[in-house]
């Protein structure tokens, strides 16, 4: 005698199986053993864009306004701050344009510049350094890595005196020191670079940061 499950009873049974899979499916890069916090998606945004194939190149474009981008395949080092916020929510073309046009003085004059820029303010270091200033946390400036954490965001001078930019992931490299996002020429990377170049500017941003 064969016994068999009524037609409705299966259907209940899978779906509620489908139910529990899709409930335990973890998000990749993030402990699940602890509350999310912001720092927690800013290194899950920034670790997601280093699968794409990207070329170094600092041309400028005109791009979209708002949420406009440069094309996918290329960028800079600041495009990978600007990628990694943008997959938050948050969207540093619109935000530093405004604040630029608000607040003129707050911002350098590097570039001979008269009027604001929407294709490009955002995307140089100084003014995103200055952006993080006023509305993150400053941190120190150190040599000591236990000052740095993940999701937090580094500005260096580099030895040909250009500035650079990337985001501390919760990635560990030598002396047990978190590992960065950055494009220094290589594409949107992991690398073990965090005293590689002079530290000048470290901030630390939370999710209310941006609303000013």
């Amino acid at each position: 005698m064969t016994f068999q499950l009524p037609l409705i009873v299966l259907c209940f049974l899978c779906t509620a199986c489908q139910s529990q899979v899709q409930q335990t499916i973890p998000t990749p890069g993030i402990n699940h053993n602890t509350p999310v916090s912001f720092a927690d998606k800013i290194v899950d945004a920034a670790l997601s864009i280093t699968h794409d194939a990207v070329s170094y190149n600092g041309s400028y474009f005109v791009i979209d306004y708002p949420n406009g981008d440069v094309p996918k395949n290329i960028g800079v080092c600041t495009d990978v701050v600007i990628r990694t916020f943008r997959k938050l929510g948050i969207d540093l073309q619109k935000e530093i344009h405004e604040d630029i046009s608000a607040h003129w003085d707050d911002y350098p004059r590097l570039w001979d510049r008269k009027t604001p820029d929407k294709n490009i303010d955002h995307r140089r270091v100084p003014n995103l350094m200055t952006y993080f200033k006023k509305y993150g946390t400053v941190k120190p400036n150190s040599q000591n890595a236990a000052d740095y954490s993940p999701g937090d965001i580094v500005a260096w001078r580099l030895p040909n005196g250009l500035t650079h930019i990337g985001i501390v992931v919760n990635i560990r490299g030598k002396n047990n020191r978190y590992q960065v996002v950055h494009n220094i020429g290589r594409g949107q990377e992991v690398e073990d670079c965090l005293f590689d170049f002079t530290v000048i500017g470290h901030y630390a941003v939370d999710r209310n940061f941006y609303l000013h």
